[in-house]
């Protein structure tokens, strides 16, 4: 009892000053800066959630892959931005965005800038990530929506003819993720990407360059085999390092962290046991490496790891579809919020991206472009044989009832 009487002052001295703060101009400031600080890291969680979704649904039908699923969820965000009704739900759910929409978006513009920020400050390590969006000329878009995605995304609208110029269109877009990528993606739109119904195509970009804090010696690497999946070796250059790195294991993999320079930002690779990988990635989850990563420790580690350059091109319609999206894709599509109207839906979604490892360090870009496209009406040429019914509406009664084989014969 008598220690409880004497933390009682100091107790009430704590509550007091926090009382003090929080009604001041300064402990305001601290509310607001704690409140986006959780605001930023649900943004975080949602995200890693969705990277391995989308790892989840990619990596079987593919050999080597590589994505960003940071550029993925901000143009999806971007689109999401102008969703209504179920289309909004769904995408919610297929994002993993649990805050309200204004939030999402401010999230998203803190942590762009935080990032960006924070890399300009250390030598070695260069991050840009850039948002654009390119309208219809004339197109009615919701003033709203679009100071939105120019306050959050740093996105103002230029103006693009789709309807009579989808080619230039096309161009001008390329032109702009290769700027933003370092000329890494040089094509991120194929030849007729863009139609005459295209009303809006949302972009992000992302660029990485990073240099190892602990760099591999060129002379070092060495001619080495690397065991495919089917057992067969292929000679790959194979570069060495001992250091102290974070580290950890478990029955069935090892994972090392290899930071760039400054400490901010790492590689982390996972190498599951041998003849487990399959069984191994089918099981990983956005928990599981949060638990992973929290069991490292320092460690002096004799690395050995490929050299490796590599490529990958995604159209991801209906890998979203099949995470739950699917409205987004079809005319039940409610993107009221970009015009007033239910007349948009996604006609694609495609993603690039490239990525190279060496001995000094990595370079990494990768670009996302979502398609917005003008809904047509339902086509039915009645150039073949047809059924036909008269009917009263009122009663359902069927008055005639015929079929028609050659419309030329009486």
């Amino acid at each position: 009892m008598k220690r409880m009487t004497r933390r009682t002052p100091i107790l009430a001295l704590a509550c007091s000053l926090l009382f003090f703060l929080s009604w001041s101009p300064g402990g305001l400031a601290q509310e607001q800066s704690a409140e986006m600080e959780t605001l930023n890291m649900a943004l975080v969680g949602a995200n890693t959630q969705f990277a391995f979704d989308l790892y989840g649904a990619l990596h079987e039908d593919s050999g080597n892959l590589f994505f960003s699923p940071y550029s993925i969820s901000s143009a999806l965000a971007m689109a999401y931005a102008g969703a209504s009704g179920e289309t909004e739900s769904q995408m919610a759910e297929v994002l993993h965005f649990t805050q309200l929409q204004g939030a999402v978006h401010g999230a998203f513009g803190d942590l762009n800038a935080d990032l960006v920020d924070r890399t300009e400050e250390t030598d070695g390590v260069q991050l840009s990530i850039a948002s654009a969006l390119w309208g219809q000329t004339g197109y009615p878009f919701l003033d709203g929506y679009l100071d939105l995605l120019a306050a959050a995304y740093d996105a103002p609208m230029r103006s693009a003819d789709f309807a009579g110029a989808a080619e230039q269109a096309r161009i001008a877009v390329n032109d702009w993720v290769r700027d933003r990528t370092q000329g890494l993606i040089p094509e991120l739109l194929a030849p007729d990407s863009i139609t005459p119904a295209t009303r809006l195509v949302l972009a992000n970009a992302i660029y990485f360059l990073g240099t190892w804090e602990a760099p591999f010696d060129p002379l070092a690497t060495q001619t080495a085999p690397f065991t495919r999946l089917d057992g067969t070796d292929v000679a790959v250059p194979m570069m060495h390092l001992e250091a102290y790195f974070q580290y950890t294991e478990g029955p069935d993999f090892q994972a090392i962290e290899l930071p760039y320079v400054g400490g901010q930002m790492a590689m982390t690779l996972v190498l599951p046991r041998e003849g487990t990988f399959e069984a191994f990635t089918a099981g990983m989850t956005a928990d599981w490496v949060d638990g992973m990563l929290a069991q490292m420790l320092p460690e002096k580690v004799f690395v050995s790891m490929p050299r490796f350059e590599l490529s990958s091109d995604f159209a991801l319609a209906d890998v979203l579809s099949s995470l739950g999206m699917s409205d987004a894709f079809s005319g039940a599509a409610d993107f009221s919020g970009m015009d007033g109207t239910r007349s948009l839906f996604i006609d694609s979604v495609v993603h690039k991206a490239f990525v190279s490892v060496d001995e000094h360090g990595t370079e990494a870009a990768a670009a996302t472009g979502v398609m917005m496209t003008l809904s047509l009406p339902t086509t039915m040429r009645i150039d073949r044989p047809f059924v036909f019914l008269i009917r009263d509406l009122e009663t359902e009664t069927i008055l005639f009832l015929g079929q028609v084989l050659d419309p030329t014969e009486g």
